[in-house]
């Protein structure tokens, strides 16, 4: 992707326009291409600004921070919630893996309850026949 031109040569532009250039004449005196003239142009008339577009890069998020907020009070609330739980609750749009890396970044890791008795018996050897 190219770089967007300098503000100082958008504000050339945006001043040969208002004084009455046509696009040809610009491109000519400026050596731009046709389209940055017309799409420079057509930002300043809607925006009544010459500042570069900021683009934002890389994925939307699946969700939004305040579902993310909902989804630590539900984990407060129910700690042994499953992450599959989460997504059919939620109904999110996102893999378990996803969800479960979006959790632990928010320090959000929650442990399972263990639904079985502690055995009452203490170890009886130590693996190599001898006990104790």
């Amino acid at each position: 992707m190219p770089k967007p031109l300098s503000k100082e040569m958008r504000e050339k532009i945006i001043h040969h326009k208002k004084n009455g250039a046509k696009n040809e004449e610009i491109v000519k005196w400026l050596l731009v291409s046709k389209a940055s003239v017309k799409r420079i142009w057509k930002i300043y008339k809607e925006e009544k600004t010459v500042e570069a577009k900021g683009y934002k890069r890389g994925r939307r998020a699946a969700f939004c921070e305040a579902k993310m907020n909902k989804i630590g009070d539900k984990i407060r609330e129910v700690p042994d919630i499953t992450l599959d739980e989460l997504i059919k609750e939620f109904h999110l749009n996102i893999s378990i893996s996803a969800l479960s890396r979006r959790l632990i970044k928010k320090d959000l890791t929650f442990k399972k309850r263990h639904y079985f008795q502690k055995s009452s018996f203490d170890r009886m050897s130590n693996g190599f026949g001898v006990s104790g």
